[in-house]
C-alpha cells in the first residue's frame, strides 16, 4: 500500500484547480471558436515549425508487405462496425471543437469543460494549428492515398469529399491524439498510464 493514501486524490484535486486555472468563477463566459473555419492558430510561426518531411520515414510502398499488412488490418477493422470501439473512433474523429479533448474524460477522471477550462482549451486548440504546420508538407510530398479511397468500405464516418485528394499520411488525428495525452498526462502524472493508454 502506498504510503501516501491520499496522493492519488490531492494530485486529481490540484489537475482540476489547474484546468480551471482558478478557484473562483471567470468574471464573464469566455467565447471560443466553433469549428474549422474560426479556428485559432498554432503558436509556431511557419518559417521556425520543424517539418514532419524531414525526420518521418516515408509510408510503405505499394505492393509491399508492410502495404499489405495496413491493408489486412483496415479490411479486419470493418467487422467492428455497430460495437463500442467503432462509436469511439466516431467520437475520436471530431477533434476541431473546443470540446473536442472530451475523449480523454474517462481518462482523466474528470470532465473537460471549455467554459470552466478556458486557458486548457486554447492550449490544447491552438496545438492543433501547430501540428498542422509541422505536417502538411509530409502530407504534400507523400500522398498516400486514404483508405476509403483505395479500399471501398463502409466507415465510421462520411468522409468529406475533399478528403479522397489529401493525404493520410502522417496522420493528423493520430498526432494530435499523441500530443494531447503527452500535455495532459505531463498536467495529471497519477493518471499518465490511463491517459496513454487512451
Amino acid at each position: 500500500m502506498s504510503p501516501f493514501p491520499h496522493a492519488r486524490r490531492l494530485t486529481a484535486t490540484a489537475l482540476a484547480f489547474a484546468l480551471v486555472g482558478c478557484a473562483g468563477a471567470p468574471a464573464s463566459v469566455p467565447t471560443f471558436w466553433t469549428g474549422f473555419r474560426d479556428h485559432p492558430h498554432g503558436y509556431l510561426a511557419k518559417d521556425d515549425a520543424p517539418n514532419a518531411a524531414a525526420f518521418l520515414p516515408p509510408p510503405p510502398q505499394a505492393g509491399s508487405l508492410r502495404e499489405q499488412d495496413d491493408i489486412a488490418v483496415y479490411r479486419a477493422t470493418r467487422a467492428l462496425k455497430d460495437t463500442p470501439r467503432w462509436a469511439q473512433a466516431r467520437a475520436d474523429n471530431e477533434i476541431e471543437t473546443p470540446s473536442a479533448p472530451r475523449v480523454f474524460d474517462e481518462a482523466l477522471g474528470i470532465r473537460f469543460t471549455p467554459e470552466r477550462m478556458p486557458v486548457l482549451t486554447r492550449l490544447l486548440g491552438r496545438m492543433l494549428g501547430d501540428l498542422e504546420t509541422i505536417q502538411t508538407p509530409a502530407k504534400r510530398g507523400f500522398i498516400r492515398p486514404r483508405p476509403f479511397v483505395t479500399e471501398p468500405a463502409e466507415t465510421c464516418i462520411t468522409p468529406e469529399p475533399w478528403l479522397a485528394a489529401s493525404g493520410s499520411y502522417p496522420s493528423g488525428h493520430s498526432a494530435l491524439g499523441w500530443a494531447w495525452a503527452l500535455v495532459l498526462s505531463e498536467m495529471a502524472p497519477d493518471r499518465a498510464d490511463e491517459i496513454l493508454v487512451r
